[in-house]
């Protein structure tokens, strides 16, 4: 794909991703009108009322009712978390992170396994293992990522 004389002649994946996104928006569509057809038939107030209007009417108020409660249970859930409060950032244990005189620096292809199963509660601390910024500057010279990088050139001016 990196060759020049690559062409690329169709792209499948955007053409499926296009024709969901219509998906999506007829039946949006489909069920804004169904809800507006029912909105009409439960304000209407006509006086025969032939069953199909009584079921239309049926239909909407339980719609109706659907709405509310959802936008209650979304009120409830907004005001639990705001009870909550923010979420708090782990500064120390965060996985991959190098602190040297003070600066924090990411560093990334911090290993993963052996931390237990995410739907366990109880997480195994990782390893800190501490590092002067003389093999730091070592490593970072011997990345391919990192061996012209601004990081690098700041760290060799300390």
């Amino acid at each position: 794909q990196d060759d020049e004389w690559y062409e690329q002649a169709t792209d499948v994946r955007s053409q499926l991703k296009f024709f969901e996104q219509l998906e999506r928006l007829e039946k949006q569509r489909k069920d804004e009108q169904e809800r507006e057809i029912l909105l009409k038939a439960a304000k209407s107030r006509s006086r025969q009322e032939d069953p199909e209007q009584a079921r239309l009417k049926q239909k909407a108020k339980e719609m109706q009712q659907q709405e509310l409660a959802q936008m209650r249970q979304r009120d409830a859930n907004l005001t639990a978390l705001a009870a909550i409060g923010p979420r708090k950032k782990r500064k120390l244990d965060s996985p991959g992170l190098l602190t040297i005189g003070g600066e924090g620096l990411s560093m990334s292809g911090g290993s993963q396994a052996g931390l237990g199963t995410p739907s366990s509660r109880q997480y195994a601390r990782q390893k800190i293992t501490r590092v002067n910024l003389r093999d730091f500057i070592f490593y970072m010279e011997q990345e391919r990522e990192t061996s012209h990088s601004l990081l690098l050139y700041r760290a060799l001016l300390k």
